[in-house]
């Protein structure tokens, strides 16, 4: 296996590291990119307006998940918590010497920017290592890729026996994480087309870097990558089909498309997390449950998911109420919550099982009779793997049947 090792303070990490790591698991043909926050890095004092280490972390986490659904391979990129766990200096020769320890059989490469490979020699043990681990150097424009570049290259090769690859980069971005911070209090419609989705997210939930977004206030593309920051990125394409859906059904069937695309948006806000953390929120927000919801997590992130939306994100009641019957349906939805569910289960990211081409097209011909179809698929589905159907499924089906009748 090839694994490719990208250190920085990653404070926040940005489009740029996205995009290098990108290019170099292409060049080297690498099988993993570790992202590796420096606890302390020995080059440079972390800035005043930097965040906590595990706020760092996380927020690698997140453009590494965001590099692996971006590049269609789920085990491409981690953020990798060794040099935090550490402490101290993050000196590089050390990290390495744990990578090599974890991953005795392994190649390893050594990813860096052009100023930190023209430098290189300088640095603890150099010799140690390049000898550790191949070291490739983003080139951020072909005079980069030549003359100083390809010198360093040879004096390293000689001197330390270094197995040297300069990665160019097909598209440039011309950032820092300095740049960042300061445009996040300047101009954040601006810094979001910088960083991750998610990673921007992050930062309006946990109120980084002293931002103060209004959460209850949030414009639609906020709100977007705040909730999108709550999942994994896989779960990406369905959220956004979900709400495109969504829209597309409210304005065939005359809801309000504004509110039915927060719904969409904000829907499975909560969908990962564990027995354990929807429970909590559950007692919280004083969401009473009955038997079946207690152990079946996946019942718990459409409740869960509604009361973020109200306490959290400050979404009207209707938008509350769809997000809340959007798993299991109920007897007597308003039109909203039926425009949900049917954009949950019908949204073009969703694999064809059977009878869903035809629910799509009935969602547009007659709503009523597309809830009844999709209750009665899902039922026949439960009963198939032999799980537990939620009364509210059952007694939403026996109504549509009534009002078809």
């Amino acid at each position: 296996m090839k694994i490719g090792i990208y250190g920085g303070t990653f404070d926040p990490p940005h489009l740029g590291h996205m995009e290098a790591a990108r290019a170099a698991a292409a060049v080297l043909g690498l099988d993993r990119v570790c992202f590796v926050p420096a606890f302390l890095p020995p080059h440079k004092v972390l800035p005043d307006d930097g965040v906590a280490p595990g706020d760092r972390l996380a927020m690698a986490a997140l453009m590494a998940d965001g590099l692996c659904l971006e590049t269609g391979r789920p085990d491409l990129a981690r953020a990798d918590p060794i040099e935090l766990d550490r402490g101290g200096k993050s000196y590089t020769v050390d990290t390495l010497r744990a990578f090599r320890d974890r991953f005795p059989e392994d190649e390893l490469w050594l990813l860096m920017g052009t100023d930190m490979f023209l430098t290189l020699q300088d640095w603890r043990e150099p010799e140690a290592i390049m000898s550790l681990a191949g070291i490739a150097a983003f080139a951020r424009s072909e005079s980069d890729a030549g003359g100083m570049m390809e010198i360093q290259g040879r004096y390293l090769g000689e001197t330390y026996g270094a197995r040297v690859a300069v990665v160019q980069l097909p598209r440039i971005v011309e950032l820092s994480s300095t740049q960042v911070r300061d445009l996040l209090h300047r101009d954040r419609p601006a810094v979001r087309s910088k960083l991750w989705g998610q990673v921007y997210g992050y930062i309006l939930l946990h109120g980084l870097y002293g931002v103060e977004a209004d959460l209850k206030h949030l414009p639609d593309d906020d709100l977007r990558c705040a909730s999108l920051s709550m999942v994994k990125a896989k779960r990406i394409p369905h959220i956004l089909g979900c709400e495109g859906e969504a829209v597309r059904l409210a304005k065939r069937w005359g809801a309000d498309p504004e509110l039915a695309r927060r719904a969409g948006i904000l829907h499975d806000c909560t969908k990962y997390l564990d027995l354990e953390e929807q429970l909590k929120l559950c007692e919280k927000y004083d969401i009473v449950l009955d038997s079946l919801e207690k152990k079946a997590v996946k019942l718990l992130h459409s409740k869960t998911g509604a009361a973020i939306a109200r306490h959290v994100f400050g979404e009207p009641e209707q938008v509350c109420d769809a997000i809340y019957w959007h798993t299991t349906g109920k007897a007597d939805m308003d039109l909203l919550s039926k425009v949900l569910y049917l954009a949950d289960y019908i949204e073009p990211s969703r694999a064809d099982l059977p009878g869903l081409k035809e629910l799509r097209q009935l969602a547009y011909q007659d709503l009523d009779a597309a809830l009844l179809m999709g209750c009665e698929l899902t039922i026949a589905d439960m009963e198939e793997r032999g799980m537990p159907i939620h009364t509210n499924t059952l007694q939403a089906r026996d109504y549509l049947k009534g009002r078809a009748h």
